[in-house]
C-alpha cells in the first residue's frame, strides 16, 4: 500500500528535522487517492489527476511537487514507482521581498499598538510583544509560546521550534527591564497559565490575532500597503533585526564569516544559506 511508503518517507524526513505538517497531510491524501484506484505505486497519470484537483495552478504545482519529491525517495527503494514531470510548472515560488522597517517606523508601530483597543492590558501585551520581536528577531510563534521558565538570567530559552532546534537568545538589559514591567502587569490576569503573552481573557495569544493587531497598527501609522509592494507583517520585525545585525558587521571576509555563523545560530536558521539570503 502506498500509504505505508508515505508513512516511511515522512518518518525519515521528520527525523532530519522537518515538520512536514501540511506536506504530510497532502501526501496522505495522495496515497488514499491512489489506493482507492488500486495503485500501490506512484503513477504519473494518477499523480497529475490528484494534483489537478487543486483550484489554481500554483497550488497544483505545489501538490505535484510534493509527490515528485516523494516519488524520488520511493524510486530508490522500488523501481516500479514513477516520477511525474512538473506539468504545472515549478513548485517553488520566488521568496517575497521583505519590508524592512526604519527605527522611526518601529517606534511608531509600538506606540500605535500601545494605543490600540480600549483595554489597557491588551495595549501593553501587544506593544511589549512587538518590542520583544524588534529587539530579538524572534519568530512570532516563538514569542507567543514563551513560558515563565523560558526566561533565565542568561536570556530566553527558545525550545524545539521550527526545525526542532532549541537555542538561547541573550537579552539587553533594557529588554529585560521592559519584559519585567510587562510581567508585573500580566501575572494577575491568568496566574494558572504560565505563558508569557496572553489575551485579555487569559489564554495564549494566537498568531492570527497578532497579524490583525500589527496590520491595524501599520495602517494607522501609514506604512505603504498595496499590490506589488513589500508587505509589512509581524515577521518584518525579524527581517529588520537580521538586516540591522548584518549592517553592523565590519567589512572584511573573516569578520563577515564569523558574523554570519553567529547570526544564523542566533536566529535559529536550519541552514546558513537562509541567513545569507539577507
Amino acid at each position: 500500500m502506498l500509504t505505508e511508503t508515505v508513512h516511511s518517507y515522512l518518518e525519515v524526513r521528520r527525523a532530519c528535522g522537518f515538520a512536514l505538517k501540511s506536506q504530510g497531510a497532502s501526501l496522505r491524501s495522495f496515497a488514499a487517492f491512489s489506493d482507492a484506484r488500486g495503485k500501490s505505486h506512484v503513477c504519473i497519470d494518477t499523480a497529475i489527476e490528484w494534483a489537478a484537483l487543486a483550484r489554481n495552478i500554483p497550488r497544483r504545482a505545489r501538490r505535484l511537487g510534493e509527490v515528485i519529491r516523494f516519488a524520488r525517495y520511493a524510486l530508490a527503494e522500488d523501481p516500479h514507482h514513477e516520477v511525474p514531470p512538473p506539468v504545472f510548472g515549478t513548485s517553488w515560488s520566488a521568496r517575497p521581498i521583505p519590508y524592512i522597517l526604519s527605527t522611526e517606523e518601529i517606534e511608531r508601530l509600538i506606540q500605535a499598538a500601545a494605543r490600540s483597543g480600549k483595554i489597557p492590558f491588551r495595549r501593553e501585551t501587544y506593544s511589549s510583544l512587538f518590542s520583544l520581536l524588534a529587539c530579538t528577531g524572534l519568530r512570532v510563534s516563538e514569542a507567543i509560546h514563551l513560558r515563565y521558565d523560558d526566561i533565565t538570567p542568561d536570556g530566553l530559552v527558545i525550545r524545539c521550534t521550527k526545525f526542532r532546534k532549541s537555542r538561547l537568545v541573550p537579552l539587553h538589559s533594557s529588554a529585560i527591564a521592559g519584559l519585567n514591567r510587562y510581567l508585573d502587569r500580566r501575572r494577575p490576569y491568568a496566574p494558572c497559565d504560565d505563558h508569557v503573552f496572553i489575551s485579555v481573557v487569559g489564554t495564549p495569544l494566537l498568531s492570527k490575532d497578532v497579524d490583525i493587531v500589527f496590520h491595524d497598527a501599520a495602517v494607522k501609522i501609514g506604512l505603504p500597503l498595496g499590490p506589488g509592494l513589500p508587505r509589512p507583517t509581524p515577521h518584518s520585525l525579524r527581517h529588520t533585526f537580521a538586516v540591522r545585525a548584518l549592517a553592523s558587521c565590519p567589512d572584511d571576509r573573516d569578520h563577515i564569516t564569523k558574523h554570519m555563523l553567529a547570526l544564523s545560530t542566533y536566529l535559529g536558521h536550519a541552514k546558513i544559506a537562509n541567513t545569507y539570503w539577507y
